[in-house]
């Protein structure tokens, strides 16, 4: 043995060395385990473009994985070849991507909304009245911080969103007050943690080390924490994380349930549903643009396209 780290310890270091979610990290290292699992665990370094196009053959016909699944295996592949293995090697360019079925997103009416928001209470109820008021994603609401709330100017600033991209959306005004109240309930909470010799929060980027008091800084704490303490899976720290997704997901989709909505739908779609009523009111496309954080107009257009749909911008040759 020459001490050299495992190829998955390997893939670990460098994931996070390019400031990768703990998401993608997990994600990509199942990935890897996988496609050594199906060559019979054979080292990546002695295999090539056949062995790659084999795994992926196998989950798009025996497996029937969808196309985003079977990009995200190739991602996990590209990443380990070229970044962990730092091999350049012609036949990575050539590996073809599955191209993935353009279709338009679900989107409810005003009145679906209202009956879903109904549905639900607690902080449950304003998580999901931020994603349709704000048109954030889901994890760029449960992972914001106190600091960046500003009631005085109705604003939310959102850190690091996708593509590490920093944006600006509205604060509704009718948020203003349920939101302080549950900040109050939030920073009582806080205070007894102090009291107790906790209340850290985890912070990127090493900043804990630069600012050693800010993982106890009010600021700094999440606007939406967990109901209990974790254990960190890259540090091993205990202490309160953020409210868990998935928790969400399954109150959104009974509160669907109850409100009598049959159409496929997540939190996500509260977004879409954002970005069409501010284009149906009449907002300019280019502002929706700004709200979302795309850094393509085309990517916006798709919510035009949705506009058409229904008969609510096209009148049927049959009502004429």
């Amino acid at each position: 043995m020459d001490g050299k780290p495992r190829l998955l310890d390997q893939m670990r270091e460098r994931i996070r060395l390019k400031h990768y979610s703990i998401r993608t990290e997990r994600v990509y290292c199942e990935w890897v385990k996988r496609f050594i699992r199906f060559h019979q665990y054979r080292h990546p370094l002695d295999m090539g473009a056949a062995e790659v196009e084999a795994f992926l053959t196998e989950l798009a016909v025996r497996r029937n994985v969808s196309a985003s699944t079977q990009n995200q295996a190739l991602s996990a592949l590209l990443f380990l070849y070229k970044e962990v293995l730092a091999l350049d090697l012609p036949w990575l360019a050539d590996v073809v991507r599955a191209k993935k079925p353009q279709r338009l997103p679900v989107v409810l009416s005003i009145e679906e909304v209202r009956r879903i928001l109904a549905a639900l209470d607690g902080e449950l109820w304003l998580v999901c009245s931020l994603l349709y008021g704000t048109g954030m994603r889901l994890m760029e609401v449960l992972r914001l911080r106190i600091k960046d709330v500003d009631f005085s100017r109705r604003e939310i600033l959102i850190r690091d969103g996708k593509g590490m991209k920093d944006r600006v959306t509205m604060l509704p005004q009718r948020l203003l007050e349920p939101l302080r109240r549950h900040l109050a309930v939030v920073r009582a909470t806080h205070k007894a943690e102090l009291e107790q010799g906790r209340g850290d929060v985890w912070l990127p980027f090493a900043l804990a080390h630069k600012y050693p008091r800010a993982p106890v800084e009010w600021g700094w704490q999440y606007v939406f924490p967990a109901s209990g303490l974790s254990v960190d899976p890259r540090s091993g720290a205990v202490r309160r994380h953020h409210l868990d997704e998935k928790r969400v997901q399954r109150s959104f989709k009974r509160a669907a349930g109850e409100a009598g909505i049959v159409k496929q739908v997540s939190p996500h779609t509260l977004r879409h549903c954002f970005a069409t009523h501010l284009l149906e009111s009449g907002q300019d496309i280019r502002t929706v643009q700004e709200l979302l954080g795309h850094s393509d107009v085309k990517t916006t257009m798709i919510y035009t396209h949705v506009l058409n749909r229904g008969g609510l911008a096209v009148l049927s040759p049959l009502d004429r």
